[in-house]
C-alpha cells in the first residue's frame, strides 16, 4: 500500500497546517509508504489505511 503526497498535503491545509504541508512537499517522497514512514504519519495524526489509493509496488 502506497499513499500520494499530494492527498497527505491537502489534508494538512484542509487542516489549515500550511508549514507541515511544505515540508512534507519537500521532504516526502511521491508516494509514501506507510512502513517506512511510520513515525512521520503518526506525528501528523494521519491514519495510513485512510489514505492508501495504491497497492504496494
Amino acid at each position: 500500500m502506497k499513499i500520494a503526497r499530494h492527498k497527505i498535503v491537502s489534508i494538512l491545509r484542509d487542516r489549515d497546517q500550511q508549514l507541515r504541508a511544505d515540508w512534507v512537499e519537500r521532504e516526502l517522497p511521491e508516494w509514501v509508504d506507510p512502513g517506512e514512514h511510520h513515525g512521520v504519519l503518526a506525528t501528523l495524526r494521519l491514519e495510513p489505511a485512510d489514505l492508501a489509493d495504491a497497492p504496494a509496488q
